[in-house]
């Protein structure tokens, strides 16, 4: 069986003082794969994103990412391998508000070389990339000057997607970020962001409550059937 792109083993995590939160034996999240993971307010959902990104670091067990252990790396470490090799659509987006369109989707450009690179030898800059993506997202031109405050939230979802995919991130984790649109925008954004997942060669993890939507994806999971813990609590 070839190596995943990321792969959990014997995971457990619990906050101080509380009852272990998540135990999960083994997941598998394959090259190119598109997973659909649904679970309940509290079940711990948010908290797996975390460990994912190397925010937290897991009580035991192993993440592994790209066939790197990231429990072994520095905090450092950690932060520098997750701008390189992960795009985050948040449910809030996360915009800066202050800054334009176009300056919002070169942003981790900014702070990861790998991407930058990638990105300039895909498209030929930086600046370049970031307009295709937009374009490919539905986003008129018109708009890259504009702040990022200024757009409606259908058009902020498309520059967070556009965020996320620039430099080309082997992984693409997207936490609720449909929550605010009806079911013909969530759908019609779902087919774009695959084409550029499938364009960009990246894996998508989706994290959503919305279970209407788990038919659009290669395979679907349920975090409370993953996860051994039994008492999950609110996070």
């Amino acid at each position: 069986m070839s190596q995943p792109l990321l792969e959990l083993a014997d995971l457990g995590f619990a906050w101080p003082g509380q009852a272990e939160l998540l135990d999960i034996p083994r997941f598998r999240l394959e090259r190119g794969e598109t997973l659909f993971l649904k679970g309940p307010s509290g079940s711990g959902k948010t908290t797996l994103l975390g460990l994912l990104g190397g925010v937290q670091t897991p009580g035991r067990g192993s993440i592994r990412l790209l066939g790197e252990q990231l429990e072994r790396m520095s905090a450092g470490r950690r932060d520098h391998f997750r701008v390189d090799h992960i795009g985050y659509i948040f449910q809030q987006f996360n915009l800066l508000p202050f800054l334009s369109v176009r300056e919002n989707v070169e942003l981790p450009c900014r702070f990861s070389r790998l991407r930058a690179d990638r990105a300039r030898q895909r498209h030929g800059s930086v600046g370049q990339a970031a307009t295709m993506l937009l374009e490919h997202l539905g986003l008129p031109a018109g708009l890259l000057g504009r702040r990022a405050d200024a757009l409606s939230i259908g058009q902020q979802q498309r520059v967070a997607a556009a965020r996320a995919l620039i430099g080309q991130p082997e992984l693409v984790i997207a936490d609720e970020p449909t929550s605010a649109l009806d079911a013909d925008a969530r759908e019609a954004f779902l087919h774009l962001l695959f084409a550029e997942c499938r364009a960009a060669g990246a894996s998508l993890l989706f994290v959503s409550h919305d279970q209407s939507l788990a038919g659009l994806f290669d395979r679907s999971l349920s975090l409370t059937e993953l996860n051994r813990a039994t008492k999950p609590v609110e996070i």
